[in-house]
């Protein structure tokens, strides 16, 4: 009797036990979901920056001459190079450029026709060698989508470089990706991008206004 009553209970617990392993499951799968969507927001950046003091380093100031040249474009989107300008554009402004140009329209290489990145950037540089500009600012897009799947996150890659115009050096750059939120805007995470790529060119704007 003692013997076939405790089967009895053993099998009584064995529902309780699954239902426990089970909700188990179910939490570690919750984590993993929370972990993953985490990830989808995630950003990679790299810059290079001479160091302060060296000959190479860059000394930008807030009224130094700086142009904002074409970004070129290496996406299957259209226009994406103008929508990064615009945003490198507006954060460059609001980082304290007051002398910042913008290349003439008619140097943009993204028409309805076969475009010629490269060209159009070194003919942007030679306008800005006759404006007797003292840096340029340029780059090029590498992401601009949604990504394929049920969610569709937004992605943006990008690049940019600070050139001395007289020298033709190189005196920074960064580039990055970044992914979003399922429900973000494209704009939104390029907006961010932007400033992550920007938050490593140390500029001298903070410096000299204060000393005012």
């Amino acid at each position: 009797m003692n013997t076939a009553l405790k089967k009895h209970e053993e099998k009584s617990r064995l529902p309780h036990i699954w239902c426990a392993k089970f909700s188990q499951n179910l939490a570690v799968i919750g984590a993993l979901v929370v972990i993953c969507a985490g990830l989808s927001g995630c950003a990679a950046v790299q810059s290079t920056l001479p160091v302060q003091g060296t000959k190479d380093a860059a000394a930008l100031a807030a009224n130094d001459s700086v142009a904002l040249l074409p970004i070129s474009n290496f996406t299957d989107v259209p226009q994406a190079g103008l929508r990064a300008e615009s945003i490198v554009e507006a954060s460059l402004r609001a980082k304290g450029l007051r002398a910042l140009q913008v290349y003439p329209p008619a140097l943009n290489p993204e028409t309805l026709f076969e475009p010629s990145e490269r060209k159009a950037q070194l003919e942007a540089e030679k306008w800005a060698q006759s404006q007797k500009i003292r840096y340029v600012i340029l780059g090029s897009v590498t992401e601009w989508r949604y990504k394929v799947g049920v969610d569709g996150e937004p992605a943006v890659g990008l690049t940019l470089q600070l050139k001395e115009v007289s020298t033709g050096k190189v005196v920074w750059s960064a580039s990055g990706g970044k992914s979003g939120w399922s429900r973000e805007a494209l704009s939104a995470v390029a907006q961010k991008l932007t400033r992550d790529l920007l938050s490593t060119l140390t500029l001298q704007v903070e410096t000299l206004e204060k000393t005012k």
